[in-house]
């Protein structure tokens, strides 16, 4: 869990070096939000520790720490699952559904970062990444194999990957 903003002391960084796994999961969190572009936020949100009592009058919570934040999140995604089905859905990979999907994949590698005190530039940039890998290879995989099954095969890999990725 990310530690609230402190000044840095003299010759230490304000974040640690950022560990291997945080860029692993980062990048596959990326790939999830290409694939469904609110799993990946969603599943930060959901998988968060909530502050205790006493952080929350210290003012440790933020706007993400409200369960209807996570309420809402959720919504998306099962309005994402049902909407990816239906035949009037537009590509992934049409402007603003991909610039979407992008800013989705950074936010997650940040978010990821920061809840585990690293760097954020990094992460944030292997999420745009994975987020634009995943449009691409989700795109090419519904053209080759489409219908509901195969969508549903998809949905069980994003949100299981989206699972894995958030664990610490």
């Amino acid at each position: 869990m990310a530690t609230p903003c402190r000044a840095p002391v003299r010759g230490q960084p304000l974040h640690m070096p950022t560990p291997p796994s945080v860029l692993v999961h980062a990048t596959v969190l990326g790939l999830v939000s290409g694939g469904r572009s609110s799993a990946g936020l969603t599943a930060l949100l959901l998988t968060r520790r909530r502050p205790g009592r006493a952080a929350r009058a210290a003012g440790a919570t933020t706007w993400l720490d409200d369960r209807r934040v996570s309420l809402l999140a959720s919504s998306a995604v099962v309005g994402e699952l049902v909407g990816d089905k239906l035949p009037n859905t537009p590509s992934r990979l049409s402007p603003p559904a991909l610039g979407g999907r992008l800013v989705a994949g950074a936010l997650c590698g940040a978010v990821l970062a920061d809840r585990r005190d690293a760097a954020r530039l990094l992460p944030a940039l292997l999420g745009a990444g994975g987020a634009l890998a995943g449009s691409w290879a989700g795109a090419r995989y519904r053209a080759a194999a489409p219908g509901v099954p195969a969508a549903l095969a998809e949905d069980a890999v994003v949100l299981g990957a989206a699972y894995l990725a958030t664990r610490p």
